[in-house]
């Protein structure tokens, strides 16, 4: 027999690659962090022995869920402003509470909750865009999860940095500072179009090409943003993006709600990634994005929470039920985005995007052991006739029990084993009461 680290044997195994969705009585076995077989559970136990033995007897096993698009850090003004359009929300309320609040303890303290809430609900990878990166970079490291780290670059001034040549030295310093830590990815992250000159996208475009690097940016997130766009510089955002050299497989365009059919075609053409944040568009009001138009399109689509400001949580289970819902609306078919299809947008469809898809997103032989585990026998997603149906139309994320990143597990039968739920409890009442001063005293 061959020794390995750990077998986890569920009674449902989601593989997202190969030929059958659904694996019955089979298990995982994991090796120095990688999975080095899948493969009937009686194989299992004659081939291998494993220093730890994972029985779930009532789970299904699936990829760790890839957050394609959050702002972690934001998880601290989760309700702070409700009920709102994208740009009073933004400039009323979230653009002063940064101006006010914005430091390296501020997001510290943010990402540490959002960690923990996303770790609790099977995310095992995000993709991040906010101040401090570095921050954020080390704080995945210490909790174990695997980040793709967002180095922001924006016209405007801010604590983070004074200048775009400030923002872009800093952002090759955090690349360079984490470019061997094997959790940590970086990509440019210039806000949105209205927020960044022509001549800062270019100079992101020729930084991308020299450092291999992705593009992570709002784009046509509202039919304002188009309408000013066209009124300021008579060109729609996509348009000037191409004009710009940025409209390629490197660009992980963010929301994406208006869209005309030959943009659609363009980014098919293109091989632009379009992360769907489909919760945050419902509550902003900001429209809905054409979702399986581009997935017949052959443009590659992952599923993304937004940050809990806007959402208001952080929720990939959630988000994958309502991406399948408004899809279907969206299309006028109920057949469109199927569960099978909003699964692989939550696993696989975001590691591509990333650029991890040799490394997680499904459960294959050789990649990372990035896993979560979900309880399917509750009360509440009995009976199951179909599995992944009911993981997307019933499951909640409170049955998620355990989560692996690259075999360690960090989150044990509901247990945070890398993160303090208490400490993380203590300093987000603190922000809670240094927010609600601020607020009344303004």
């Amino acid at each position: 027999m061959t020794d390995i680290d750990t077998l986890i044997c569920p009674r449902w195994l989601i593989p997202i690659a190969g030929a059958q969705p659904v694996l019955n009585d089979h298990a995982v076995a994991i090796h120095h962090g990688r999975i080095v077989a899948v493969l009937p559970r009686a194989t299992a136990s004659e081939r291998y022995a494993a220093a730890e033995t994972v029985e779930l007897p009532s789970h299904a096993l699936l990829p760790g869920l890839v957050n394609c698009h959050t702002h972690a850090a934001m998880s601290l003004m989760r309700g702070i402003a409700d009920d709102l359009p994208l740009m009073p929300w933004l400039k009323h309320h979230i653009w002063p509470t940064e101006d006010r609040h914005m430091s390296r303890e501020f997001v510290s303290d943010g990402v540490a909750l959002a960690m923990a809430e996303m770790i609790r609900g099977g995310t095992t990878c995000c993709n991040d865009m906010y101040f401090f990166p570095d921050v954020l970079a080390q704080a995945a490291i210490d909790a174990g999860l695997r980040a793709a780290v967002g180095l922001l670059v924006i016209d405007l001034p801010t604590v983070w940095a004074a200048n775009v040549d400030e923002y872009i030295q800093k952002a090759i310093a955090v690349h360079d500072e984490y470019a061997a830590q094997p959790l940590i990815n970086t990509l440019f992250a210039p806000h949105a179009p209205y927020t960044i000159s022509d001549a800062a996208l270019t100079r992101i475009r020729t930084l991308c090409d020299e450092l291999d690097l992705r593009v992570h940016m709002h784009v046509h997130e509202t039919a304002d943003e188009i309408r000013n766009a066209q009124a300021s510089v008579n060109e729609r955002p996509l348009a000037r993006l191409q004009r710009l050299g940025l409209l390629n497989p490197s660009l992980l365009a963010v929301h994406m709600t208006q869209l005309t059919d030959a943009e659609i075609a363009l980014c098919a053409e293109q091989g632009v990634h379009v992360l769907h944040s489909p919760e945050s568009n419902l509550k902003l009001a900001s429209g809905l994005c054409p979702v399986q138009e581009l997935l017949d399109a052959g443009v590659n689509v992952a599923l993304g929470t937004d940050g809990a400001a806007s959402n208001n949580d952080l929720d990939m289970l959630g988000e994958m039920r309502t991406a399948a819902l408004i899809g279907k609306i969206a299309a006028s078919d109920a057949t469109a985005m199927s569960a099978d299809t909003v699964l692989h947008m939550a696993t696989l469809g975001g590691a591509r995007a990333l650029g991890l898809e040799d490394e997680i997103g499904s459960i294959e032989v050789g990649k990372a052991a990035d896993l979560c585990a979900i309880d399917l026998g509750t009360l509440e997603t009995r009976p199951i006739f179909d599995c992944l149906a009911t993981i997307v139309y019933s499951a909640d994320r409170r049955q998620v029990t355990d989560t692996w990143v690259a075999g360690r597990r960090l989150l044990h039968d509901r247990r945070l084993t890398t993160l303090d739920e208490r400490a993380i409890m203590t300093r987000t009442d603190y922000w809670q009461t240094t927010l609600q001063t601020a607020t009344r005293s303004t």
